[in-house]
């Protein structure tokens, strides 16, 4: 697999079938370990051990309803409240980040109604926000780590 733009990470590996996989924290499984699953896997660790949210909050490939039709998200990490905070959409490396990309997450981010974003291939990231009353993104240097965004006053 290619070497994308994230920390090294150890994974666990096995071939089962001719098919390699990954092993999966979140979902405590092994899956398939296809260019998405990679910068996915990378990613989620990237939450788990530089952004620090608690794993469980995480929430991966789950189903939900826009405009009535079902799609599924790559990540999502949920506030304690149970409100989402984050969303991430995972592209394999090869697939460039570009309007479509960021039309998917807003159309998400419209049943989620989340804080933050997060889009990338594994080799590009970018972190936004939505201003609601414009409906344009504010982009961000990166996510919050989960102390600084959750902190008491």
């Amino acid at each position: 697999m290619k070497k994308l733009n994230f920390p090294s990470y150890k994974f666990r590996f096995k071939n089962s079938e001719n098919n390699m996989q990954i092993f999966d924290e979140v979902r405590k499984k092994f899956v398939v370990l296809q260019p998405e699953e990679w910068v996915r896997q990378h990613c989620l660790h990237f939450i788990l051990k530089e952004k620090k949210y608690p794993i469980s909050l995480v929430s991966i490939e789950k189903q939900l309803l826009v405009h009535g039709q079902k799609k599924r998200y790559d990540i999502v990490v949920y506030n304690k409240d149970g409100s989402v905070h984050c969303i991430v959409e995972c592209k394999a490396p090869n697939i460039e980040i570009n309007q479509e990309a960021f039309d998917q997450i807003a159309q998400y981010n419209i049943s989620l109604n989340t804080t933050y974003m997060m889009i990338t291939n594994g080799v590009n990231h970018y972190y936004c926000t939505m201003h609601k009353p414009s409906k344009t993104y504010r982009f961000l240097e990166s996510l919050p780590e989960y102390s600084q965004q959750h902190k008491r006053i």
